[in-house]
């Protein structure tokens, strides 16, 4: 029988469909891997902003994650919108006790639109709780400078925040380049506590960027329970991001979603013309 890698995302959900649990299940779907979830919040949201957030109480999320846990135990894992504190600190309990090494966090904070996703008194508990469990955190630039409170406006000054992040405990730290100056070009980085990786791709212009951290980290997860290293599963998921943005959706009137069907119709084109 075949075996079919599963990965588990523990995040909010975004009734337009582009960011949180739905962008991530869309994800595993298109790249093969079978996709369970524990909701963190409810928020009302579209591509004008978020409207409202409703977060579940932090026993609730503890019920999903033992029902996983104890019947379809993941290959990989990742955290995106956990709110508060005290939810961080149900997550990092249940990642002990089931024991889930491939932990991807993706420290969402800010929505696009500049609503908090993360209470303000929750950072430390990420910190504190969550990143020494982690095999990868990824944080955009702004991610990396609340996580690290330093002041990033150079490729130099990531590669700081990158050291910063794994002195944290993370294993790796992925630190992407979306929020980079415009003229320069997109630049992610890959720090593993020795040595740094660079990942450069076309700056995209585009106002449909709504869901690239939950995907790229989403593709990251996916990747990493289907058995890739860290750095390989770093270029699928760089790969899938790059082609959820350049082939837009182009629908509604703000920050529009990504193509997330994008990626295996480009696979698939490209081995119907080998």
């Amino acid at each position: 029988m075949t075996t079919i890698n599963k990965a588990l995302t523990i995040a909010g959900s975004d009734s337009g469909g582009g960011a949180g649990i739905q962008a991530d299940l869309k994800t595993f779907q298109e790249l093969g891997v079978y996709g369970m979830s524990a909701l963190t919040a409810v928020t009302a949201q579209n591509t004008l902003g978020v409207h409202g957030v409703y977060p579940l109480e932090p026993a609730a999320v503890a019920a999903q994650l033992d029902a996983v846990g104890a019947d379809l135990p993941p290959d990989a894992v990742k955290t995106g919108m956990l709110f508060s504190s005290s939810i961080i600190g149900t997550v990092a309990d249940k990642a002990r006790e089931y024991g889930w090494r491939n932990l991807v966090i993706d420290p969402v904070m800010v929505a696009k639109g500049g609503s908090r996703l993360l209470l303000r008194e929750a950072v430390d508990a990420l910190v504190t709780r969550l990143l020494p469990l982690a095999l990868v955190t990824t944080p955009n630039i702004p991610e990396a400078e609340m996580l690290t409170g330093l002041q990033i406006t150079s490729l130099q000054e990531r590669e700081i925040a990158a050291k910063t992040i794994v002195e944290m405990g993370s294993r790796y730290a992925l630190i992407k380049g979306g929020h980079g100056a415009r003229h320069e070009p997109m630049v992610d980085l890959l720090y593993d506590g020795r040595t740094f990786r660079y990942l450069e791709s076309k700056r995209i212009d585009t106002r449909h960027t709504h869901g690239t951290g939950c995907t790229y980290s989403a593709a990251l997860t996916a990747a990493l329970a289907r058995g890739f290293a860290v750095e390989d599963a770093m270029e699928m998921a760089k790969a899938f991001i790059q082609a959820a943005i350049e082939d837009e959706l182009g629908f509604g009137e703000g920050h529009g979603p990504t193509n997330h069907f994008a990626y295996r119709r480009r696979m698939r084109s490209e081995a119907r013309a080998r």
